[in-house]
């Protein structure tokens, strides 16, 4: 049963993906994005990564949309259609996805219980954290308490990101206004 909830939300994620990029509508699109978050989401839940999932429920589908509905008021609603075809970005994408897939070939596989990351960090992780931070759930640990100030600079960044989105969106109406109010 559990499979089955892998198949079907794997299937509709690639569902989602396959609209965004063959649709030329770009309010659905900003919507299927949302949708492709949730299902994001909804993925990490299954995994038993709360954290991560509420992270991407609330800033994948909840700020991003959001934002995404904002930049979409500024411009045309459908998407441009192109002169020609070329095929450029093809190869480019092809020799990018090939050159990923070559990376991964030596990578242990999902789950080995001999991978590195499994005889050192790990262990040490799932034995001493509640001892060492007092917090039950061990993702949260590993957040909060020895990953913290990476977590703090992501945060950072995030906020950073969304207060030159807010200038950016904001600036060229507020001098608009002023100059209409001078004249």
């Amino acid at each position: 049963m559990e499979h089955l909830v892998d198949i079907v939300l794997l299937s509709f994620l690639a569902t989602t993906a396959i609209a965004v990029v063959v649709l030329r509508d770009l309010f659905a699109v900003v919507m299927l994005f949302g949708i492709y978050s949730l299902l994001t989401a909804s993925i990490f839940l299954v995994l038993d990564a709360v954290d991560v999932a509420f992270t991407e429920a609330a800033v994948g589908a909840g700020i991003s949309t959001v934002l995404m509905l904002a930049t979409l008021a500024l411009t045309a609603r459908t998407e441009k259609k192109p002169r020609q075809w070329s095929p450029l970005p093809l190869v480019v994408v092809m020799i990018t996805g090939a050159t990923l897939i070559y990376g991964t070939l030596d990578m242990p596989r999902y789950g080995d219980p001999s991978a590195a990351i499994h005889q050192h960090v790990a262990p040490r992780y799932i034995n001493e954290s509640p001892h060492e931070t007092g917090i039950p759930n061990i993702v949260t640990s590993v957040l909060a308490s020895y990953r913290g100030y990476d977590t703090l600079g992501e945060v950072a960044v995030i906020f950073t990101a969304g207060v030159g989105v807010m200038v950016l969106l904001g600036a060229g109406t507020r001098s608009r206004k002023k100059k209409g109010e001078k004249s």
